[in-house]
This record gives structure tokens, C-alpha cells and sequence, in this order.
């Protein structure tokens, strides 16, 4: 069950308009409706807001690249299982 729920994930990850959304939820982010609601004096866990939005919002990134490059290769690997 857990593999094939991955698979149908990483399938997903594979088609373009999921690159297309993951780009444009990339730079709306990065754009000034969010970053002022994040700009603010206030703390967490002694963290500025903003410090916190930009630090997840980049781990976040990083997973989201690391899903899509797992997703081709395993692509690629199966289109040359396929010619064999």
C-alpha cells in the first residue's frame, strides 16, 4: 500500500502542469502580499516571522525539487527497462 502510494505521487510529480503549479506557488510566495503578512516585529520560539517564513518556505523548496528529480530518474529508469 505505502509503495504503490508513492508511485502514484511520484507519477504525479512527473506530469508538467505539477512543475508549472509548484513554479507559480514558488514565486507568489516570494512576492510582497506575503512577505508583508510575515514582516512583522512579532516572535516565535524567539524566531522573527519573517525568519521562519523564508527558512520553511526554503526547506520546503528543496523537498519539493528532491520529489521531482526522484521522479525522473525513476522515469528514466523505467523507459530503459522498457528498451531492454
Amino acid at each position: 500500500m505505502n509503495r504503490r502510494l508513492s508511485q502514484r505521487i511520484l507519477h504525479r510529480l512527473q506530469l508538467r502542469e505539477s512543475w508549472i503549479i509548484f513554479f507559480i506557488m514558488g514565486i507568489i510566495m516570494m512576492n510582497f502580499p506575503f512577505l508583508h503578512i510575515f514582516n512583522k516585529a512579532d516572535t516565535l520560539f524567539g524566531f522573527p516571522l519573517m525568519f521562519l517564513y523564508l527558512t520553511i518556505g526554503w526547506a520546503v523548496s528543496i523537498f519539493v525539487i528532491y520529489l521531482f528529480t526522484l521522479a525522473v530518474s525513476l522515469s528514466g529508469e523505467k523507459k530503459n527497462d522498457q528498451k531492454s
